[in-house]
């Protein structure tokens, strides 16, 4: 009797639509594939970074043939011993008659079937192996570190390098063979070599012998695993005293367990050969020794370390874990760099302040006044000019010298935001062919505020100023080509086609608007630089049409014979696509370097295996205020080496990208170098000088290495192991409830120790659990080198931390008069940085404090700038500017120092023949009392009066938008808050005007 098959068979049109639905899917795969391959073929060509683009393809597809190859072989192969080892006649029994169905469906096509199996294992096997490509090239091209790990004596270079990939070969291995095993086991049941009923041997002999090989070969492996173990073991998590590395239970229990295992596996594998074929022949024996080795792992490399660290750790941890807690402090400190920071004691004992405040030039006039993060609406407001112009969320610090004079600058470029075009200006071509660029880098020294309190702005200007007295009247930072193609508002699809048909053509880029006051006529410009790929030829047109999929690539006379397309405009995006086995820290930079702008990026060379080092995610550790506002968020990686081996360069113009070597011995860099021929990176000494002024210790690794000295600052084991030393990051200091870390800021100053003021990124930290100052850590190059500086303040220091300096200065009952005359429901105060400066042994804290009006399109205005000194809270004054500031604060210590309290906070009144501060202060109004005050009478009541008059003037002005008399008016209240507060301290009355609404 015929026998039924077990599946329906499948009718041949069935057959022929899924193959055509297969070849439909193969094809736009591969094409897809094939004009993605191409077009980066293109834009790597265009940038002269082809070496990259060919070496990382080529070593994906090599891996991929070589491990599917492999993988399929060993699986397919052992499939195939499988079926030829098959018994010629095998007992019949109900089992073998249901096989005998599969038999018969299998049999005529077993071998497709095996190819068919082995070729979508070797598939993902390939998918698997050819992302391990930069594993693959570190391990071809690594070299040594020249340190040698505490524990083996092995040279840091064989983890970076070599044990990664080892240890993905062993976990290929091991897949390969458990892919065999169940195989082949499939195939020895199916066709009888394997039997679950009947009578007689349950397992024929060929069977046995290719299965419990293929088992032996599993043990083998295990050997090897545990000797990878011995060395990955330094790499492990000790949860005993919470750092990385072996500890002593590790080294004294579990890794002579590992080494004993390893020889047990090697002879538990040689006796299942030897008892499954050449002795005795049965599975009981080579069962017995791998249960053995069960029994071995659980008892040797399971309880026996247990109990070594429950019985004998523990009580005694603190000298048990002392050696190999030293271990980590040490490795950490070298694979972060941290081993070269500079710490000294800063005793900070003087809380007053000191006459030398007012003559000082070095730290007092450079405090950082405009907050970039604040101001950034501010640009957008007075320098936006379009309302497509956009600087970004955040804005830059960086240093230059005009006139012989170096100081910071806020910096912003004027970049073009496709998000805020208008529908009509959202088409095609005008997204893609019109508003092409921006235009000019604007600046505004750090310190410095005019015209109520605006930024002085310095450069990139367009067309005549409005307000001359309120900005340069020339450009002190001239650009020769100050057009932007390229920048960090660009996204993904942000393309620009570029280029005229003929030379008599006229332009079609919008430039700038080019009449008075940026109204009026415009100007029209096209691009001459190098960059962009030629899509002039119809092929190139179609290639970009089904990349963009956009048929106006081939539709529109926009794009002509001579067109070339812009792509992957931002700045970051550039550098990573040329350089993807660099870390890039998430705030580029732009700075004028001999008339180009230049985007600036810090590129980070990281690894996740250097023995006994703090294993951190850089995430987690970057993570702040800014994050997310202008700064990118770095990946989820984990990493426990870092330097800042890299400073690319990408121009604002042409999109050319420049890869420098800055960290001269970094050994993973020197791999990456040779991995790709060699000349990638250029050498440090080719660095032009005018781009080494601009370099600025890099934010990111700067937070990293801060969030690490909180804790690896302390080097004495048993002093770490206690953790009372410990540190931690202040959160923000206007929302300390937020769990927002304060942010690092940079600053042009000079600290404690240092010959002259430097460009440096600092940090306050406080000690763990508590918000008192414990030290100031300054990151900064000197010499053309990194340097950290820590200034560590003594233990139980009365001197504040910033969280308690803010609330202290806020909460001051003068100052928080004065606030409230400044905020209303009209305006909402601001805060800028927080900055802590060391100076005159005591501690000197300046917060800007800013105004924005609830108005649409308003932005903020500084207008008081709080300072404090010493404990943060004896000396406080709210002043108009800096030098006001500081004079009162100079008054307050003499007081104190003739044996007069100080006093309670606010202004002082200005000295004879001064003038009332300048800045000016927004639209304020006062908030009633809960309870009816008093009336006020007297001279008193005279002042409070003005200041009514002065606020509903105010309100007028700014009614009317007349900017002259706004400016005019908030000076007069400016005037009449200051008589109020003078006629208020004569009076000794603690009263406040409560002008009508």
């Amino acid at each position: 009797m015929r026998s039924s098959s077990p599946l329906p068979r499948m009718s041949r049109r069935g057959r022929v639509t899924i193959g055509v639905l297969i070849g439909v899917f193969v094809l736009f795969t591969l094409l897809g594939w094939g004009v993605q391959a191409w077009t980066d073929w293109l834009w790597f060509s265009e940038v002269d970074y082809t070496a990259v683009f060919r070496g990382v393809l080529v070593t994906r597809l090599l891996l991929f043939l070589a491990a599917a190859l492999a993988m399929a072989a060993i699986v397919g192969g052992n499939l195939w011993l499988a079926q030829r080892l098959r018994p010629r006649h095998r007992p019949h029994s109900p089992e073998q008659a249901t096989l005998e169905r599969y038999r018969m469906l299998l049999g005529p096509r077993l071998g497709l079937w095996i190819t068919a199996a082995a070729a979508i294992v070797g598939l993902f096997a390939g998918l698997s192996a050819q992302s391990r490509w930069n594993q693959w090239l570190l391990f071809l091209n690594g070299g040594d570190f020249g340190v040698a790990d505490p524990e083996f004596g092995i040279d840091v270079g064989f983890y970076v390098f070599q044990l990664p990939f080892w240890r993905f070969l062993l976990g290929l291995g091991f897949t390969a063979v458990v892919l065999a095993l169940l195989g082949s086991l499939a195939v020895h049941y199916l066709f009888g070599g394997v039997r679950l009923q009947g009578v007689g041997d349950r397992m024929s002999n060929a069977a046995r012998a290719h299965l419990s090989t293929l088992v032996a070969v599993f043990v083998l492996l295990k050997a090897v695993a545990y000797v990878l173990d011995r060395r990955s073991m330094l790499l492990e998590y000790n949860d005993g005293v919470g750092v990385y590395g072996a500890g002593y239970a590790d080294i004294n229990a579990l890794l002579p367990a590992k080494e004993i295992l390893a020889y047990i596996s090697v002879v538990v594998a040689i006796a299942i050969i030897v008892f499954s074929n050449a002795w005795m022949r049965n599975l009981v024996w080579p069962g017995i020794s791998l249960a053995l080795l069960g029994v071995s792992a659980v008892a040797i490399g399971g309880i026996y370390p247990w109990a070594v660290q429950t019985f004998e750790v523990k009580p005694s941890a603190r000298d048990k874990e002392a050696k190999y807690i030293e271990r980590s402090i040490v490795a950490t400190r070298a694979s972060f760099g941290l081993e070269s920071a500079q710490t000294s004691a800063y005793a900070a004992n003087n809380l007053t302040p000191q006459e030398s405040l007012a003559t000082d030039t070095s730290v007092v006039p450079n405090a950082r006044l405009l907050d970039p993060q604040l101001v950034s609406q501010t640009y957008t407001q007075l320098q936006q000019v379009r309302g497509f112009y956009d600087f970004g969320p955040k804005l830059d610090i960086d240093r230059y010298t005009v006139n012989g004079k170096t100081q910071d600058y806020v910096v912003g470029v004027r970049e073009i935001n496709y998000g805020e075009l208008t529908a009509q200006q959202s088409n095609w071509i005008n997204r893609h062919t019109v508003y092409t660029h921006g235009y000019g880098v604007v600046a505004a020294p750090a310190n410095q505020v005019v015209c109520g309190g605006q930024p002085y702005f310095v450069s990139g200007f367009l067309g005549e100023r409005a307000q001359e007295s309120c900005s340069s009247p020339t450009d002190q930072i001239p650009a020769s080509q100050p057009r932007i193609y390229y920048g960090e508002r660009m996204q993904d699809g942000d393309y620009a086609i570029v280029g005229k048909p003929n030379p008599d053509a006229n332009p079609a880029e919008f430039d700038r608007p080019a009449g008075e006051s940026g109204e009026g006529r415009e100007s029209y410009y096209t691009y001459s630089g190098e960059g962009g790929v030629e899509i002039g030829s119809f092929s190139r047109r179609l290639l970009y049409a089904i990349k963009e999929q956009e048929a106006n690539f081939l539709l529109s006379e926009a794009v002509n014979d001579n067109s070339k397309l812009l792509y992957v405009r931002n700045p970051r995006d550039r550098v990573e696509k040329v350089a993807p086995f660099l870390t890039l820290d998430g705030d580029p930079y732009p700075a004028v370097v001999d008339g180009r702008v230049q985007w600036i990026v810090d590129g980070y060379t990281t690894a996740a295996t250097y023995p006994y080092a703090e294993r951190v995610n850089l995430q987690q550790e970057t993570t702040d205020e800014l994050t997310g506002r202008g700064t990118i968020q770095l990946a989820r990686e984990n990493v426990n080496y870092i330097r800042n081996s890299v400073k690319a360069t990408v121009d604002a113009y042409d999109g050319t990208v420049t890869l420098y070597e800055f960290d001269e011995n970094d050994p993973v860099l020197k791999a990456w170098n040779k991995a790709f021929g060699g000349d990638l990176i250029k050498p440090r000494a080719e660095i032009p000088p005018s781009l080494v002024d601009h370099f600025r210790y890099p934010a990111d690794l700067f937070k990293v290495q801060r969030n690490l000295l909180t804790r690896f600052h302390v080097t004495n084991p048993g002093d770490f192991y206690s953790g009372q030393d410990f540190w931690q990051v202040p959160n923000v200091p206007d929302a300390p409830d937020s769990g927002v870390k304060q942010p690092p800021y940079y600053l042009y100053t000079q600290f404690p120790g240092q010959e002259a003021p430097r460009f440096q990124l600092t940090s306050a930290v406080t000690p763990n659990g508590r918000q008192n100052l414990a030290a100031l850590i300054s990151g900064s190059y000197h010499d053309g080198k990194p340097t950290l500086q820590v200034l560590e303040l003594p233990d139980q220091t009365r001197v504040s931390g910033p969280v308690q300096v803010h609330q202290q200065m806020t909460n001051n009952a003068n100052i928080r008069q004065q606030l409230n005359l400044l905020s209303s429901n009209q305006a909402q105060v601001q805060y800028g940085n927080l900055l802590s400066l060391p100076f005159g042994n005591g501690m000197l804290y300046v917060e800007p404090v800013y105004v924005k009006s609830n108005q649409q399109d308003a932005y903020p205005l500084l207008q008081k700038v709080l300072l404090s000194y010493g404990d943060g809270g004896s000396f406080v004054v709210l002043a108009d500017n800096p030098a006001d500031g500081i004079k009162q604060l100079v008054e307050q210590g003499k007081r104190a120092a003739a044996g007069n309290p100080p006093p309670t906070g606010g202004e002082e009144p200005p000295g004879e023949g001064e003038e009332p501060a300048a800045t000016p202060s927004p639209t304020p109004s006062v908030t009633p009392s809960p309870t009816e005050a008093p009336p006020i009478t007297g001279e008193l009541g005279a002042a409070a009066d003005q200041v009514r008059a002065a606020i509903t003037e105010v309100r007028a002005a700014q009614a009317s938008g007349d900017f002259e008399r706004y400016g005019r008016a908030l000076k007069a209240l400016d005037e009449a808050l200051t008589a109020f507060q003078q006629a208020q301290q004569a009076a000794g009355a603690p009263v406040s005007p409560s002008p009508t609404s």
